[in-house]
């Protein structure tokens, strides 16, 4: 362990962006690996071309499993609805609940690419460079989604709402 944790560590730095998510991977990937010794005798290869083959798998399996659980919490109506203000009059709370459906409802209708940045950055208050990390893109195709997504979502919103009137 002491002699390929560098490297592991890079491969999950790599994936995680993060020092403490990648030190988290680093152990995953170790456990990972304890418990598929047996995969290793079979194989007769390279311990360390083994060992960071089993690592990058480990840190794409994360990877998924991260933007899946973000894609959960995207998609999360209590996420909207846990923006409410307190003390809040029994008429404004229902025009407030009415508008977070409405809200919601647009953000629905946004294809995923563009919904998922807008609330990252929207609703959660992550920085571009966070968002960046998260998502695994680029920082100028974070901020040209965020703002194709924020001006998709006003057209929609614009739109629906002459629907009311």
């Amino acid at each position: 362990m002491a002699r390929y944790t560098r490297r592991v560590f890079a491969v999950a730095y790599r994936f995680t962006g993060r020092v403490d998510a990648a030190e988290d991977l680093t152990q995953e990937i170790f456990v990972k690996v304890y418990q598929s010794l047996d995969g290793f005798r079979e194989s007769g290869g390279s311990f360390g071309a083994w060992l960071l083959t089993v690592a990058r798998h480990q840190a794409i399996d994360d990877y998924r499993r991260r933007r899946e659980e973000l894609r959960r919490q995207v998609e999360d109506p209590a996420m909207l609805e846990g923006l409410r203000a307190p003390g809040d009059s029994p008429l404004r709370s229902l025009e407030r609940d009415e508008r977070v459906r409405f809200v919601h409802r647009g953000l629905r209708a946004l294809p995923a690419e563009l919904r998922e940045p807008v609330v990252l950055c929207d609703l959660e208050g992550l920085s571009y460079d966070e968002i960046a990390k998260t998502l695994g893109l680029p920082l100028g195709t974070v901020k040209s989604r965020i703002n194709r997504g924020r001006l998709e979502l006003a057209k929609r919103l614009l739109g629906r709402q002459a629907d009311y009137a």
